[in-house]
């Protein structure tokens, strides 16, 4: 039966750009993936064929050959090379590779070398494995070393194969709202994962964290296709505004009122920290604007935790 056409099965057309044909899969994708859908046979047919279709328009060079020859260009019926077998680059003379769909629309490529080329016919060859691939079932029972050994004796010395079933998961975005406390102090949150996959997944925010940085939780993405690993959780961190605090990189800005008699004369005053209150001392005939530095008491580095940012004090002096 001949395949579906892959603009057909994404739902765009044929002069949709990159970025309309990757949007079109992830929704599609998200629909009918198997853990949206548990035991459905025909969402799970669905998500393959939505796969296998974005294999091909998402790739710029497969999705030429597409366009230029359709369906063609991968079952084996092109015959010599529309994008199939190759004797240049790495492997080359006695040696090659050929790649196309497999019965089970995975993408897949067959390496190979032979002692003698001259009694190969490539064009036989590349027909006999992709056609018989493409359609039917009567190959699958048997590997494909043993199709090749079948066909070729003992002239057929190497195989190898990388299967897009086994592909690492997506990653997935999250985003949360954090103090300057607990940007500054570290702080441990909890995540609730909704949909097919609820969960709650508690993580830690590390101290010094600046806004727009991200927390990745490993493995807690979506998952893989095959043996292939899940993806990660990428969490993007805001830090809200303060009232009394102000930062700058690792330091930090605040003011205090005092007495115009201490600012004259010079003496002591409490100052609120991230860390808590510290007596600092104020010199004499400071006034308005003028500023004290507190040293090690900003933002610690996330790189090295003995490394501190100081807190900048600007005195306002009451009348």
């Amino acid at each position: 039966m001949a395949k579906q056409d892959y603009y057909e099965i994404l739902g765009v057309s044929r002069s949709a750009d990159e970025k309309e044909i990757k949007k079109a899969y992830r929704k599609l994708a998200k629909k009918y993936h198997p853990d949206t859908n548990p035991g459905d046979k025909a969402a799970e047919q669905k998500f393959k064929e939505v796969t296998e279709a974005y294999d091909v328009l998402g790739n710029p060079e497969k999705k030429k050959r597409y366009d230029q020859f359709g369906m063609a260009a991968f079952d084996g019926s092109m015959g010599a090379d529309p994008g199939g077998f190759r004797q240049d680059g790495p492997f080359s003379g006695r040696r090659g590779y050929t790649s196309g769909f497999d019965g089970n629309g995975q993408y897949r490529q067959y390496y190979y070398t032979f002692d003698n080329m001259d009694d190969i016919n490539m064009d036989d060859l590349f027909s006999d494995l992709f056609g018989s691939m493409s359609g039917g079932h009567a190959g699958r029972n048997r590997t494909y070393r043993d199709r090749f050994r079948q066909g070729f004796g003992n002239s057929f010395h190497g195989y190898s194969s990388y299967s897009r079933q086994n592909q690492r998961g997506e990653d997935l975005h999250g985003e949360i709202q954090i103090t300057l406390e607990e940007a500054a102090l570290g702080c441990d949150k909890i995540l609730q994962l909704k949909g097919s996959r609820q969960e709650n997944i508690q993580f830690h925010i590390p101290a010094g964290i600046n806004e727009g940085q991200s927390v990745r939780l490993r493995g807690k993405g979506q998952p893989g296709r095959g043996n292939a690993p899940a993806g990660d959780l990428l969490i993007k961190v805001h830090v809200l505004g303060n009232a009394v605090y102000h930062r700058k990189g690792m330091d930090i800005y605040t003011s205090i009122s005092i007495p115009y008699e201490t600012a004259a004369r010079g003496g002591e005053a409490y100052v609120q920290t991230l860390y808590g209150p510290v007596k600092c001392r104020i010199p004499a005939g400071i006034r308005s604007g003028g500023k004290i530095r507190l040293k090690n008491k900003g933002i610690v580095s996330m790189k090295n935790a003995d490394i501190h940012g100081d807190e900048y004090v600007t005195i306002q002096v009451e009348n």
